[in-house]
């Protein structure tokens, strides 16, 4: 079976190391589903669903039930390939997939992947819950995937809390009494939200100390969903407010890990870095 590369919307992007090839420096056979099975999680990720909470809140899980590869041609050492996934079709208790390999537009490798959802329990099928056919058709259809709405602390305080404790005070040990501050009451609020109504990402905005300036801060995104774009959603909901409000600029301090992120949206370093809460942060800013 030959496809193209526009049959897809998921992609994985994957280098091929020396681990993973014979003495022929030509990939082993069995990588293959590896890396099949490492674009399930990238395909999870487009749908926005962290995959064990969100399978959990379906109240079932996935088994393989099937998995066959078909080989048109061998990827090699150092080669970079993108791995594609698609949902083919959504039975009444399975999932089938389909997958390409392929080396810039050379499809090297066409893969089958069947799942059964069960009970984790007995491991015995159960009907494909309503919710997750239609989050698959939805995004097989080239639907998004994620809502971000924007608001006060009374309408989205409690998921932007929850997202925050999250990543701020669970992950990154930030003490609580630094985390929370009246400023939350006054400030413009943005969630994103799955289509299973769950919270991935949050932040805030804040008028600035002069005019026509805005402080955007607390961006916290699901661990499982950074890099998915669902923190380029909401940023960019919250720059569009502030345009639509007539400031002229956004400021904010980004941790240094995150500066790149910011950079590739338009965001320019201020002045030098320095420690907030602990941890390393550059002062950014965006004209509006």
């Amino acid at each position: 079976m030959t496809v193209k590369r526009s049959d897809f919307r998921c992609f994985l992007r994957l280098n091929v190391r020396w681990a993973e090839v014979d003495m022929q420096k030509i990939v082993f056979n069995a990588h293959y589903l590896m890396y099949f099975d490492t674009a399930m999680s990238e395909y999870w990720r487009a749908l926005a669903l962290p995959y064990q909470t969100s399978l959990d809140a379906l109240g079932g899980d996935l088994y393989v039930a099937k998995a066959t590869v078909e080989f048109h041609g061998s990827a090699r050492v150092d080669d970079q390939i993108d791995v594609a996934m698609k949902c083919e079709r959504v039975g009444t208790s399975s999932l089938r997939f389909v997958g390409a390999i392929f080396r810039g537009e050379e499809h090297l490798i066409s893969g089958e992947l069947i799942y059964v959802f069960a009970d984790p329990a007995t491991q015995k099928s159960k009907p494909v819950p309503d919710a997750l056919r239609a989050i698959l058709l939805a995004y097989e259809a080239g639907e998004t995937m994620v809502d971000v709405r924007l608001g006060d602390w009374s309408g989205l305080g409690a998921h932007a809390q929850q997202l925050r404790t999250e990543v701020f005070v669970n992950e990154q040990h930030i003490p609580k009494e630094l985390e929370w501050d009246e400023a939350d009451q006054q400030a413009l609020h943005a969630v994103a939200y799955n289509r299973l109504g769950a919270p991935v990402a949050t932040a805030r905005l804040l008028a600035g100390g002069r005019a026509g300036t805005v402080q955007l801060g607390r961006m916290a995104v699901h661990r499982f969903l950074r890099g998915s774009g669902v923190g380029r959603g909401v940023l960019l909901a919250l720059v569009a407010a502030a345009r639509a409000r007539g400031e002229t600029q956004v400021l904010l301090h980004a941790q240094r890990s995150a500066e790149g992120f910011y950079a590739r949206l338009g965001f320019a370093r201020v002045g030098e870095p320095f420690e907030e809460a602990g941890i390393p942060h550059v002062e950014m800013s965006l004209p509006l």
